[in-house]
C-alpha cells in the first residue's frame, strides 16, 4: 500500500504493525458495534498473517452449558458481557491489586497462565486496547509483560476540522489546510465515496481521539446549511464515524435563526429564538442520536454574536446549551475574541489582553454543559507564546484547552516540526508555581489549587474538564497531512490528550515503530536514529530560525508562510513588535506598560513582569529592550538574533543531509516527497536568517561578533 503512488497512506496503522496480534490465537468476548470493530480487526490481521480469531457465543450459553473452548493467546475481552473467559476472569483480580476502576473507555492488560488478556470496561475500551496491543507489538505478548492499567487522562479528546463545504474563493476547500481538499466535502456538497472518512476515524481510535467537527468555525452561508437542509449528508459521515467510537459535532452560526429560520433577531433572550434552537437541535438529534453538539466562533473576526443585542458570551452560549441539555449535548465556545480593526498608534490597546479581559468576568454564569475553548497562548498558535491566563482565570467553568495540529505558524506542513515536545511543555506547566496544578490537570478538571489558584474548593474545577481540542491538519493528500512527517503531530496530539504526562520521545519512538515497522524496511535501526535526529528537536530547530524570543508573527500577512518583519507591524491584527533603532519587544509589564502580567496568578504575574526574572524564550513577548541587553545565556539579544538564525539554517542543513541515507531504506514516494519538503524547508529557512539577521542589523547598526555575512 506504501509502494503505491496513488494508494493512502496507512499513516501509523501500517499492515505489518499488525503481524505480532494477526499472528496469533484470538478470542473476542463481548457484543456491540464497538466490539464488532474490534471483530473486524482482528479477522483481517489474523486473516493477513496467518491466526485465527474466534468469538464468544452471544448471547451466552445457559449456565451450565460448556462455552466453546480452544486454546487461545490472546482474549479481548469486554468486562461486563457475561461469563468471562477463564483467563479474564482471573485478570479482574489483577484489576483490583491495581487499584481504581478503568471506566468505560480503559482496560487491564495483564499475563494469565501464557495468555495476554485485555480486560475492557466498557466497548470503547476494548477498541483502544486492541490498538495498544497493535502499538506494544511483541511486547504484549512477553511472559514479562507487566499488569497495565490505562485510562484517559482527558474525557473529551477533540479535532476541529476548518473544512468548507463550497471552496473559499481566498481560503479554500479548508482554511488553513495545507494537505490538499477535504475529505468530507467537494464542490459544494458532501463526498459520495466515504471510504477515507472511514479509514480517517480509524487512525483516530488508534491515536485516542473520540470527537471531531467536521466544517469551518468560520461558518459560510453554505456550510451553516448543515444544520438543516443538508444535515443528511451530516448524518451520513456520522455513520461513518461511529465504529470507531468518534461523535460528530457541527460548527454552527450564531445568526442561524436569522439565516435559516426566518426570525428578525438571533437575541439569545428572545423566546422565539430559544425556541427555534430548541427545536432545531431536537430534529439534529432524530438524524444523529449521539450528535456531540455545537462548535461557535462568535463576534470574532466578522463572525456574527451576542454583542449584536447587548447580551454577554455568557448569555451566546447558554443559549445553545439549553438546547443540547436534554440530549446530552454540549457547546464549545471559543474564547478567542479580540478586536481586529486596533489602531497600531495605540500602545495601550493589547490584543493579548482580550480574551481574559471579555471572559474572565464571567466565570460561573456559564450553563454546565458550555466549554469554553481557549487557545493555550494568548495570541494565535505561535511557535512560541507563555500559556494563557484564561485557563486559570475561571475556576467555576469548563475550559478546554486548544491547540493547532495544522502547521499554520509553523511551517504549513512543508516544514518538519514535531510539536510533541511544544505541547508537553504546555500541558506540564503549573500556572500557580510548583504546588499548583497542572495546564493537563485544568483541562481534566482535577487541577488542585495552589497557594492562591482555586481558592474555593467547591469551585476547584468541576471533576469533569473540557479536555483537549485542536485545529485538525489532513486533507485529501496521499501523506493524509501533505507532509509524510507531519502524520507524527496528529498522532502525538491524540496520545497527549489520552494521557498528557507522556514523554514525547516515547510517543515519536511509538509513531515510528507504527510508520515504519521494523518488518517494513530494509534497516530499522538506521531509520529510528535518523527519524530522532530529524524531528526530535525541529520544534526548536523551527523557532531558531523564524521569529525569535517569543516576539512572533514576523510573516507575510497573506498566507502566513514566510517572512516578512513589519508584515502586520502597522495593521489592524493587533500583533506587533515595536521594533526600533533603540530595542524590540513588546512592554506588557503593569509598571509601564498595558498590564497584561497582571493577569497571570502569582508567581507568574512577578516572573514576567520582571525583565531580569523573564524567561529568555518569552523576553520580547513581555518586554521592550535594548538590542544590548544580556540574556540568561550571557547573549546580548542582537547577538542572539543573528546566532540562533544562523544555527537554525544550518540544522535544517544537516536534517537534509540526513534523510538522504534513507535512500533505498524506506518506499521510494515517501523518501521523495520528504526530501522535497526538506529541500523547501532549506530554502525557506535561508529566507528567514537573511531577512530576520539582515533587518535587526539595519535597525540595530550593531555587526555580528563573529563576522558572518549579513546582507
Amino acid at each position: 500500500m506504501i509502494g503505491d503512488e496513488k494508494a493512502v497512506h496507512p499513516a501509523w496503522l501500517a499492515p505489518e504493525a499488525f503481524r505480532p496480534l494477526g499472528s496469533r490465537r484470538v478470542l473476542v468476548h463481548g457484543d456491540g458495534p464497538l466490539v464488532d470493530t474490534v471483530l473486524t480487526e482482528v479477522t483481517l490481521a489474523c486473516a493477513r498473517f496467518g491466526g485465527r480469531v474466534r468469538r464468544s457465543a452471544y448471547p451466552p450459553p445457559p449456565e451450565g452449558d460448556p462455552e466453546p473452548t480452544g486454546a487461545v493467546d490472546v482474549v479481548l475481552a469486554l468486562r461486563w458481557a457475561g461469563p468471562l473467559p477463564e483467563p479474564a476472569a482471573r485478570a479482574v483480580a489483577a484489576l483490583h491489586e491495581r487499584g481504581g476502576g478503568i471506566g468505560d473507555e480503559g482496560f487491564l492488560l495483564t499475563r494469565v497462565d501464557e495468555v495476554t488478556v485485555l480486560l475492557a470496561g466498557g466497548p470503547a475500551g476494548l477498541l483502544y486496547g486492541l490498538f495498544h496491543l497493535v502499538r506494544l507489538g511483541a511486547a504484549a505478548y512477553s511472559p514479562d509483560l507487566a499488569t497495565q492499567r490505562h485510562r484517559p487522562g482527558l474525557r473529551r479528546r477533540m479535532l476541529n476540522h476548518w473544512d468548507n463545504v463550497s471552496c473559499h474563493p481566498v481560503m479554500g476547500q479548508v482554511e488553513r489546510g495545507y494537505a490538499g481538499g477535504s475529505i468530507f466535502w467537494r464542490h459544494g456538497a458532501a463526498r459520495r465515496d466515504l471510504a477515507r472518512v472511514r479509514a480517517y476515524a480509524r487512525l483516530l481510535a488508534a491515536a485516542g481521539i473520540n470527537a471531531i467537527s467536521v466544517n469551518n468555525v468560520n461558518v459560510g452561508p453554505v456550510e451553516a446549511r448543515l444544520l438543516t437542509d443538508h444535515l443528511g449528508d451530516v448524518a451520513e459521515i456520522a455513520d461513518t464515524l461511529r465504529p470507531y467510537g468518534i461523535r460528530l459535532h457541527l460548527s454552527v452560526s450564531f445568526a442561524a435563526p436569522v439565516t435559516l429560520g426566518g426570525l428578525a433577531t438571533a437575541d439569545p433572550l428572545d423566546e422565539k429564538v430559544r425556541a427555534w434552537w430548541a427545536t432545531t437541535t431536537r430534529q439534529v438529534y432524530e438524524r444523529i442520536p449521539d450528535f456531540g453538539g455545537y462548535v461557535v466562533k462568535a463576534d470574532s473576526e466578522g463572525q456574527p454574536g451576542p454583542f449584536t443585542y447587548g447580551r454577554s458570551h455568557a448569555d451566546g452560549a447558554n443559549l445553545l446549551a439549553e438546547a443540547l441539555a436534554p440530549l446530552g449535548g454540549v457547546v464549545h465556545w471559543r474564547a478567542f475574541v479580540y478586536n481586529h480593526h486596533q489602531d497600531w498608534r495605540d500602545r495601550s490597546t493589547d490584543r493579548a489582553r482580550a480574551a481574559y479581559d471579555h471572559f474572565a468576568p464571567l466565570d460561573g454564569d456559564f450553563r454546565t454543559n458550555v466549554i469554553l475553548q481557549v487557545k493555550y497562548g494568548p495570541i494565535d498558535f505561535q511557535a512560541r507564546e507563555p500559556v494563557s491566563p484564561v485557563i486559570t482565570a475561571m475556576p467555576a467553568t469548563r475550559l478546554a484547552v486548544e491547540f493547532q495540529v495544522t502547521q499554520e505558524y509553523t511551517g504549513q506542513q512543508r516544514h518538519v516540526c514535531y510539536l510533541g515536545p511544544h505541547w508537553s511543555e504546555i500541558l506540564r506547566f503549573h500556572p500557580w508555581g510548583p504546588d499548583g496544578g497542572t495546564v493537563a490537570e485544568i483541562a481534566a478538571g482535577t487541577a488542585t489549587p495552589g497557594p492562591t489558584g482555586y481558592t474555593d474548593p467547591s469551585r476547584s474545577g468541576l471533576g469533569h474538564g473540557g479536555g483537549m481540542v485542536a485545529v485538525a491538519n489532513v486533507g485529501d493528500d496521499q501523506f493524509w497531512c501533505g507532509h509524510p512527517l507531519a502524520q507524527a503531530n496528529l498522532y502525538a496530539y491524540g496520545r497527549l490528550a489520552w494521557d498528557p504526562g507522556l514523554e514525547p520521545r516515547t510517543v515519536l519512538d511509538e509513531w515510528i515503530d507504527l510508520t515504519f515497522p521494523p518488518g517494513s524496511t530494509a534497516d530499522p535501526d538506521l531509520v529510528r536514529e535518523t527519524l530522532h535526529e530529524i524531528m526530535g528537536d525541529s520544534w526548536h530547530t523551527y523557532e531558531r530560525y523564524t521569529a525569535p524570543l517569543g516576539v512572533g508573527f514576523m510573516v507575510d500577512p497573506d498566507g502566513h508562510y514566510g517572512p516578512n518583519v513589519d508584515g502586520y507591524e502597522y495593521s489592524r491584527w493587533g500583533t506587533y513588535h515595536h521594533a526600533d533603532r533603540d530595542g524590540v519587544g513588546v512592554d506588557r509589564t503593569r509598571a509601564t506598560g498595558t498590564g497584561y502580567t497582571g493577569q497571570y496568578p502569582y508567581p507568574w504575574s512577578e516572573v514576567y513582569e520582571s525583565v531580569e526574572r523573564c524567561p529568555d524564550e518569552l523576553l520580547l513577548f513581555f518586554h521592550h529592550v535594548p538590542y544590548a541587553h544580556v540574556l540568561h545565556n550571557g547573549s546580548t539579544v542582537i547577538q542572539h538574533i543573528y546566532d540562533t538564525h544562523f544555527a537554525g539554517f544550518e540544522q535544517v542543513e544537516t536534517m537534509r543531509r540526513r534523510w538522504r541515507r534513507l535512500r533505498g531504506t524506506i518506499d521510494a514516494p515517501v523518501f521523495t516527497r520528504v526530501a522535497e519538503r526538506l529541500d523547501e524547508q532549506l530554502r525557506s529557512a535561508r529566507e528567514w536568517r537573511d531577512q530576520i539577521n539582515t533587518y535587526f542589523y539595519r535597525k540595530s547598526g550593531v555587526p555580528d561578533e563573529r563576522g558572518r555575512r549579513i546582507y
